[in-house]
Parts: C-alpha cells; sequence; structure tokens
C-alpha cells in the first residue's frame, strides 16, 4: 500500500465512515511522525509516549471533524503537539491539570464515540484491561463528575501519583489492545449504555416509590457491598436504609450522565435539597458499579465537590454506614 495523500485519505474516509481497521492502519502509519513531535517538545521522558496515547485517544473521537481527509498526518501532529502543550503548562507544584478535558459546552468523549461504530471496537479494547487499570482510565477520559487526579485518587483510595502511572499502564495496554482487536467482532457499546440508563431512572422511580429493596433483589448480586475507597462498610440493608432516609428527608437524585460496559456502570446524578434546608446535601453523587453477570456486585459513592470547597474524599459510603438507622445522620449521602 501506498503512503501518499491519496491513500491516507481513504483511510481517513474509511475511519470516518467506522472502519476501525482503516483507522488502526492510520495510526500505527503516523506513529513515528507522532513520537517525533512529542520528542521534539518533551525531550526524551516517561511523557512522549503517554502524549502520544492521550493524542491517539483524542484521533479516536474526533476523526469525523477531519475537513481534508489528505491532511491527517499534520492533523495527527498537530493533537500530539496541543497534548504537548498541556502537559508542559500543567508542570507545576499545584494540582494537576486535566489534559485532556473538552469544554464543557461540546460533548463529552463517551457521546462523540456514541457518533460512530468506532465506540464500540473502544469499549471492547477497555474490556481487556484489568480492573485496576480500567477504572482510573474511564473516569478520566469518560466521567464530566469525576476526572481529575485527586477525585479519582480519592475514589479508588490511591495516591495521586499511583493513578498518574495506572493511568500511563492503563493507556499503554489500550494502545495495545486496540491493535490486537481492529479487525475483530465487536459488541454493542451503545445498547449497553441505553439499558444502563434505562435502569438508572427505573431505580430511581421505584425508590420514590418504596421499592428499593425489590430492585436490588431483582438486579444486584445478594452480596452486593458498598465501598468506602476498597474497603466494605455494609450490604444491601444499609443502602436500602440510607436510600430509604434520603428520601424521607426530601432529598432526589436526577439521572445527568451513565457510562456503561460489560463490567462496570457509572450514574452520574444532579441532587436537590428539600425547599425548607437548601443545603441539605451536595449537588451531585456519582455511583460507580462494579458488575458481574450483569449484576451490581460492588458500589462505590462518591460525591463530586465544587470547585474551592474541603476534599470530599470517598467518605459518602461511610456517611451512608451513618445512616445505618434509617436517617440521614450525614444529609443527602445515599
Amino acid at each position: 500500500m501506498t503512503t501518499g495523500p491519496l491513500a491516507d485519505a481513504d483511510l481517513t474516509r474509511g475511519a470516518q465512515s467506522g472502519d476501525v481497521v482503516a483507522l488502526g492502519l492510520l495510526l500505527e502509519r503516523h506513529r513515528a511522525g507522532m513520537r517525533a513531535v512529542a520528542l521534539s517538545l518533551l525531550g526524551r521522558s516517561p511523557d512522549v509516549d503517554d502524549a502520544v496515547q492521550d493524542a491517539a485517544l483524542t484521533a479516536l473521537r474526533r476523526i469525523g471533524d477531519v475537513r481534508d481527509p489528505a491532511a491527517v498526518g499534520p492533523w495527527l501532529r498537530m493533537i500530539v503537539r496541543n497534548a504537548c502543550r498541556d502537559r508542559l503548562r500543567s508542570v507545576t507544584p499545584a494540582e494537576p491539570v486535566d489534559d485532556l478535558a473538552l469544554p464543557s459546552a461540546g460533548p463529552t468523549p463517551e457521546q462523540a464515540l456514541d457518533r460512530h461504530a468506532l465506540r464500540d471496537w473502544v469499549w471492547d479494547a477497555i474490556e481487556e484491561l484489568s480492573p485496576a487499570l480500567r477504572l482510573p482510565l474511564v473516569l478520566r477520559h469518560f466521567s464530566t463528575d469525576i476526572t481529575s487526579y485527586e477525585q479519582i485518587a480519592a475514589v479508588c483510595a490511591l495516591p495521586v501519583g499511583t493513578v498518574r502511572s495506572r493511568l500511563s499502564q492503563g493507556r499503554a495496554k489500550l494502545a495495545e489492545a486496540l491493535t490486537a482487536t481492529a479487525a475483530s467482532a465487536h459488541g454493542d457499546a451503545a445498547r449497553l449504555t441505553a439499558a444502563s440508563r434505562r435502569e438508572a431512572h427505573e431505580t430511581l422511580a421505584a425508590a420514590e416509590r418504596g421499592e428499593f429493596a425489590e430492585v436490588l433483589a431483582d438486579r444486584w448480586a445478594p452480596d452486593v457491598a458498598l465501598l468506602s475507597g476498597n474497603q466494605p462498610v455494609g450490604g444491601g440493608d444499609l443502602l436500602i436504609r440510607g436510600m430509604e432516609g434520603d428520601l424521607a428527608a426530601g432529598v432526589r437524585q436526577h439521572l445527568a450522565h451513565v457510562v456503561a460496559s460489560r463490567s462496570l456502570a457509572i450514574w452520574e446524578m444532579d441532587m436537590t435539597s428539600p425547599a425548607e434546608d437548601p443545603e441539605h446535601c451536595p449537588p451531585a453523587v456519582t455511583w460507580l458499579m462494579t458488575l458481574e453477570q450483569g449484576r451490581v456486585h460492588r458500589l462505590r459513592l462518591f460525591h463530586p465537590r465544587p470547585a474551592g470547597t474541603a476534599p470530599a474524599g470517598a467518605g459518602s459510603a461511610a456517611a451512608a454506614e451513618q445512616q445505618a438507622g434509617g436517617t440521614t445522620a450525614e444529609p443527602g449521602r445515599m
């Protein structure tokens, strides 16, 4: 196969139509040039490979944006250049910067992937990762509320440095998995997300009818565990008492965003306090669920903190533990 502009244009058009093999060939063809750009800006540092991997993920999400298919090479190198500049700007003694965050007014990474068949390839490759690498990567690139290194560290009960390391390893393993699965048949990620969204709505509606216990018995694992970090703090009975306590106090949850795969489901909820007590609960909560055979096996609850407030940590589960008596000892923490 030639490497001229026409060949690039053909591959780009194929990738834009959902041909995962074409996109894989395109990224592999230009990988050396992309790495050369990263080396020129970052020098010989460990960030070089991370920047190239970040750029590859961005290309997966944005290949449809390429207006001149013959110029895809410069477009890929521009993405690498931007990723490197973000990394250079983020080197401060303060906290990390979200180098892959998209503007809030634009589509989320998951929504962008949802527009074409490439999402199925990506999610199948993500499923090839170990659980320890999968959750940080999914939160970083597909969540809308838990994306910073500090938030991911709090959810996973890990040091921030470990989160950085696992993200780097996860991107590298994901690149390998994408190459290995390019020609394989892929699952329907949109179907999984739609099913999870329906389940979230049905779960909230059932809870408001006083039927949360029935939902847990029907759809969740009998030995479901509520985790604080990586430590179990209770099971189904605690979850039921926590939910019932919040509802009795006038707290309501409203589904905002869903991320779902075969092994993970993430429900991001907005929360409203009772009118007579507008500060009763945090403004949001995220349900992070580990699935086994389609049933929720482990649940973490996390309250993303508003900018400028004290860390929320993974303490929402511990707060739910305080609700074991059926009251909202710490409001809105179900």
